[in-house]
């Protein structure tokens, strides 16, 4: 492989976001604390199991909720949320793991909150191409609430953390989700919660 190739193979990469060990997000030389599922990272993914999957996944679409903020400057597609937007969770529906409108008779989780967390989300291409029932859904990248708390699956980073990542984001960028050894994703969130307070506390210090 020549100099340009491994450049251009270096770039690209650069370009994809990855997470660690740590529950760090790393995308473009910057790090950013992270929240994966409160069961860690599995290869095996199943409806309702508190883990986030592993594997490679596109960033599809970018939705937001337009009485927050105003459209997030990205590359990515986007739209803004209505009060009956949801995402469908129901396995054996037909329309299990897609957006959808209410009302719907199926399990469903509400887009539209009264929290932050869904201020922004971003659509992760899992079980969506060809969607298989029971093996998760609704798998995004929204806000993190306080402290960095787990999710029930999906990737949480502080809402101007994911705005930064947005803004620069290439719209062929993957996200990349290691499956991580039992050990160390035990404590993963637990460690990227300390490493963004011990950021924000030295942030806050007085310089000499």
């Amino acid at each position: 492989m020549n100099d340009n190739n491994s450049r251009q193979n270096a770039d690209s990469d650069s370009l994809n976001l990855r997470i660690d060990a740590a529950g760090m997000l790393h995308w473009n030389g910057h790090s950013f604390p992270c929240a994966i599922g409160k069961n860690g990272v599995s290869h095996a993914k199943i409806e309702g199991d508190g883990a986030t999957p592993s594997g490679n996944f596109s960033l599809r679409r970018v939705l937001y909720q337009p009485d927050r903020l105003a459209p997030p400057h990205t590359a990515l597609p986007g739209a803004p949320l209505t009060p009956r937007n949801s995402w469908c969770t129901e396995p054996s529906h037909t329309l299990y793991n897609q957006q959808v409108r209410q009302p719907i008779q199926a399990s469903c989780v509400l887009l539209w909150r009264t929290d932050l967390i869904f201020d922004v989300i971003v659509i992760l291409g899992h079980n969506d191409s060809l969607v298989l029932p029971g093996i998760g859904s609704a798998i995004f990248m929204h806000v993190a609430a306080e402290d960095l708390k787990p999710t029930k699956g999906s990737i949480a980073l502080r809402k101007q953390d994911l705005l930064t990542v947005l803004r620069g984001c290439d719209p062929c960028a993957q996200l990349y989700v290691d499956a991580l050894d039992a050990a160390l994703q035990n404590g993963a969130c637990g460690l990227a919660s300390t490493l963004d307070h011990t950021i924000r506390n030295t942030s806050l210090m007085p310089s000499n």
